[in-house]
């Protein structure tokens, strides 16, 4: 059965209730089941979309990625969700890459799609023109009648491409039982039921703005208010006003509430529980919340794992403070040395996580793949200890990701740039301790151009790379400190990163 049925079947017994609220309508199940199933119709009518096929959503959060997502799990297709805010050659490869026969777009987006992608097809979700059609025109032309093939638990679903230490972007791909088991593990960690009322204001092209409430309340039959983006003010007051149950910030949403000024006086009572994530979440955050008397609650996971593998709940928001949790209902946690012994208590091992949730591979990329999925579990890259109740706590990442305002930026993707630009001879990228972001870009480079400056440098990330993961700062050394080996000495890079004064912000 696909994860559409879990729309149909609330359909029946609650076809009245809001499954789905957005700025512009509000959606009931019977309806939010009826889009689907025509849309469903119309990849494999008016599309000629197969069982197999990839399809891709570039936009805002919206109704329509909702329902797309749901139509590719009955149709037997996967969709990629794009980060709107990549720049287009990263959307580009992302679409070539997995070999997209349709692009679901919004108008305001279309711009950043650059020119025409092979064997690909566009459709608006808002609106149509010229030889586009609309999603809605082929809602309306779609037939009646069962399709002649529908999804399984064992189809891909979900197509999330995640950037890497290679500085490629890499494809997670996820399953529609992943999802299934991702929502099992997600309705436990928030006590979650039909009853539940979800904020969803983090981007759904993200697995935590999809799966840790959104995919799993409508598992439930409850209800989802989606906003398009996040807004500090239209957050605060959606919860003093439409009085949802439980919502998912990251470190820098929480803190542009906290700073906004309805932050004291906004009515917050009807949460029960706010989750957290993506990073390690500064305490004073957390604090900040819990003296508003709302328990916020730690994940832990990634793109791979759906992302719900480990956490607290609310009994937990307080009294482990600083835990990530415990493993999930339907997840195995191991903590393994560099030999891939498990560690002892107390010890700091590799997470490593198996389950249902976890990613089959990526797409298209047996290598790393075979890196990261070894003999039934996925490798994590980060480490953490386990108490003796068998409580996890964080320690560190293996990877150079560097985690800024919930994004993850990768240094190797940002050198790639910067080894193109003629002068540049020896380049490294580093994170740096940010206040409004958590952490921000950096770079050092060396060069043999002696007119070269750091404005020029950064000129060269205009149009290539996301606005976000352009270097806060470039400082021009006359070489970089390298070891024994010739490596890079990361470690003295940062030290001398933090000498030279905090970062922009």
């Amino acid at each position: 059965m696909d994860i559409g049925r879990w729309i149909d079947r609330h359909a029946g017994f609650t076809p009245d209730k809001i499954a789905l609220r957005t700025a512009r309508e509000e959606i009931s199940y019977a309806e939010l089941a009826d889009r689907i199933d025509r849309t469903a119709r119309a990849m494999a009518g008016e599309l000629g979309l197969v069982r197999g096929d990839r399809i891709a959503y570039l936009g805002l959060n919206s109704a329509e990625q909702i329902v797309l997502t749901f139509a590719a799990a009955r149709a037997g297709l996967s969709i990629v969700p794009l980060n709107w805010r990549l720049a287009g050659p990263e959307i580009a490869f992302i679409l070539k890459d997995s070999e997209a026969k349709v692009l679901f777009v919004e108008q305001s987006f279309c711009d950043h799609v650059q020119g025409p992608i092979p064997n690909m097809r566009t459709v608006g979700t808002d609106f149509s023109a010229g030889t586009i059609p609309s999603l809605a025109d082929l809602m309306a032309a779609a037939g009646d009648g069962a399709l002649k093939s529908e999804g399984g638990p064992k189809d891909p679903l979900l197509l999330c491409y995640t950037s890497g230490t290679t500085g490629r972007p890499k494809g997670a791909v996820l399953t529609q039982d992943a999802i299934l088991y991702n929502a099992l593990n997600a309705e436990h960690m928030h006590g979650m039921t039909a009853d539940d009322h979800v904020l969803t204001v983090l981007p759904m092209f993200h697995v935590g703005g999809l799966n840790i409430q959104t995919t799993p309340i409508l598992h439930c039959g409850g209800t989802v208010t989606v906003h398009a983006r996040f807004d500090p003010a239209a957050t605060l007051e959606a919860i003093e006003t439409l009085k949802p149950t439980l919502t998912v910030q990251v470190p820098a949403t929480m803190e542009a509430m906290i700073r906004h000024p309805d932050w004291q006086s906004a009515d917050l009572s009807s949460l029960r529980v706010v989750a957290t994530g993506s990073t390690d979440v500064p305490t004073n955050l957390i604090e900040a919340f819990h003296v508003r008397d709302l328990p916020v609650i730690q994940i832990y996971g990634s793109t791979e794992t759906a992302p719900v593998a480990v956490y607290q709940r609310s009994d937990d928001a307080r009294s482990r403070f600083g835990s990530i949790g415990r493993a999930g209902l339907h997840t195995e946690i191991r903590l393994v040395d560099q030999d891939g012994q498990d560690v002892p208590d107390g010890e700091a091992g590799e997470i490593l996580v198996r389950g249902r949730h976890v990613a089959t591979g990526y797409w298209n990329d047996p290598e790393q793949t075979a890196k990261a999925f070894r003999d039934g579990w996925f490798h994590s890259g980060d480490i953490a200890h386990r108490d003796a109740d068998g409580w996890l706590w964080f320690r560190d990442r293996i990877k150079n990701v560097i985690i800024s305002g919930g994004e993850n930026i990768y240094p190797a993707e940002i050198e790639r740039v910067l080894r193109e630009v003629p002068g540049i001879v020896e380049v490294a990228v580093v994170g740096r301790p940010d206040e409004r972001w958590g952490a921000a870009p950096v770079a050092v480079v060396a060069c043999d151009d002696p007119s070269m400056t750091p404005d020029c440098v950064a000129a060269a990330f205009e149009g290539r790379l996301a606005r976000y993961k352009h270097p806060k700062d470039v400082f021009i050394v006359e070489a970089l400190p390298r070891n024994a080996m010739g490596k890079v000495k990361l470690d003295t890079v940062r030290e001398l990163v933090g000498a030279l004064g905090p970062a922009a912000s």
